[in-house]
């Protein structure tokens, strides 16, 4: 027990939030309610940044030309992405990936051009803006599961052509869609799992000590 910690309630509600975050691809016709949209990306901008710097930037697709040529875009190269997979490929082409078309709203997340500029935290690692704006993401997420409002995150694009596609300037990039909206129900477990994609690693196999691949010792008895 500390003094700053939230009451039980509250902290069993922050858990379950990140127990049943999925990445959602089935969404209902459903608009979302007035305000709504704002909050999660008002909850997005409460994200963490290296140096402050705030990297991230979002574009609302509203234009249903749009959304339509982005989504011509993902499905030539979700058909790329099965080429490559090379075995694997039939599998892949059986997957939903992404509800471009279906949700109700459309998000392009981008990363601010000039990032250059940006040295605090960024010296030796300058793709900490990418991690500050996947922590950006990451909150809306939460923020969307515990309003009963499914997310999806699409990376199946080319960054070069999205960027053009939504009139970003040189030396942006965009680094996700995001598809949000609401949905019939949530996938009980990640949809990759329950469709024999992967499965989650055991956490055991992950936690080292001391040097990369020491696990732990066990505990006696």
């Amino acid at each position: 027990m500390t003094p700053n910690q939230f009451t039980p309630a509250e902290i069993a509600a922050v858990y379950r939030a990140i127990r049943e975050r999925r990445d959602m691809r089935h969404f209902s016709a459903e608009a979302m309610a007035p305000g709504q949209l704002e909050r999660l990306i008002a909850a997005a901008h409460m994200a963490p940044s290296v140096g402050f710097m705030q990297p991230w930037r979002f574009v609302r697709v509203g234009a249903r030309a749009l959304r339509e040529r982005i989504h011509a875009h993902v499905e030539e190269e979700r058909i790329a992405t099965a080429a490559a997979l090379g075995q694997r490929a039939e599998d892949f082409m059986r997957l939903k990936v992404e509800g471009i078309l279906s949700c109700a709203e459309l998000l392009v997340v981008g990363l601010v051009d000039q990032r250059e500029h940006y040295v605090f935290g960024r010296r030796t690692m300058p793709e900490m803006d990418l991690a500050s704006a996947s922590c950006a993401i990451q909150n809306m997420w939460l923020a969307a599961r515990a309003e009963g409002i499914g997310l999806g995150w699409v990376s199946i694009f080319e960054p070069e052509r999205v960027r053009e596609l939504c009139g970003m300037p040189e030396g942006s990039k965009p680094i996700a869609i995001l598809c949000i909206g609401p949905v019939a129900e949530f996938y009980p477990a990640p949809m990759l799992e329950t469709e024999g994609w992967d499965k989650r690693r055991a956490l055991s196999e992950l936690v080292y000590e001391n040097s990369w691949g020491q696990l732990p010792p066990q505990e006696p008895g």
